[in-house]
Order: C-alpha cells, then structure tokens, then sequence
C-alpha cells in the first residue's frame, strides 16, 4: 500500500507499503509516534500511522493512532488524550475512499481516548482514511492506500 496526501501531511506521517498482502511502518518515526498508543485495538496489532491533534496554540493534545494486523487483515484506530483528565467530547472514524459509506465510528464524552474501530485492509484502489477529535480540535491528513 501507498501513502497519498488528502490534505496537509504533518511531520509524524508514516509511509506505509504493502508487502505480500500485508502491512508495515516504514520509518523509524513509528517508534518515537508509539510511546503513548495504549494498546486498545489489542494484541497483534501494531501502529503504522499516527496524526497529532493540535489546539490553537499549536501545542500537541493528543494523537490519532492506526494500527494493523496482518492475522486479522484488519486497521484499527484510536485517539489517544496527553492528559487525562475531565470528560470532554472524543472522536475517531476510519472509512474508505472513494468508496466509503459505512465508516467505523466512536464518539462520545471520554477522560482518556475514543475508539477503538476497526475496518478491513482497504481493497485494490481504495483507500483508508482516519481522523480524530478532542474537544474542538480535529485531524485528518493521511490515507493509507492499496
């Protein structure tokens, strides 16, 4: 799978290819976007792709993680809060492009992160596209592709 721009790559993007029908993170970026993904997809997947969420001042408020797992063939997705901290509204969806009409969302009032959802490996040419929401600040910047 390849990486295309949707709108405006932030620095934390991570290439992603696919080989042999499966997933794998790129760039040595991965390890330092890890550190604060929780786990909450579970056990086999890995994080392939993060996108900060920023508040007006620019500062980083939390990160949207995407895994995957090549035994489930399967993305998932999860927003993930710096701080913890009083219930505030949280979202995170992933879909596909073009083709996308039954996106996997989870919003709601959460102390610490939204999700996790999941979706299949997006199918030849299509695309898979993810986003996150604390509060009021939102991203959307990348699409992993097939």
């Amino acid at each position: 799978m390849k990486q295309i721009r949707r709108k405006a790559v932030t620095a934390g993007a991570l290439a992603v290819l696919a080989l042999g029908g499966t997933l794998a993170a790129t760039t040595p970026a991965s390890a330092a976007t890890a550190g604060a993904y929780n786990g909450a997809c579970g056990t086999g997947f890995r994080v392939v792709a993060s996108t900060p969420i920023k508040s007006s001042q620019s500062t980083v408020i939390g990160t949207t993680y995407v895994t995957y797992s090549t035994g489930a063939a399967q993305l998932c997705a999860v927003t993930v809060r710096n701080n913890p901290g009083k219930r505030m509204f949280m979202e995170v969806t992933l879909d596909t492009w073009p083709t996308g009409n039954a996106p996997a969302k989870d919003y709601g009032s959460y102390t610490s992160y939204a999700g996790p959802v999941y979706k299949d490996e997006p199918k030849a040419g299509e695309c898979m596209n993810w986003s996150g929401t604390i509060d009021i600040y939102y991203n959307s910047d990348i699409s992993i592709c097939s």
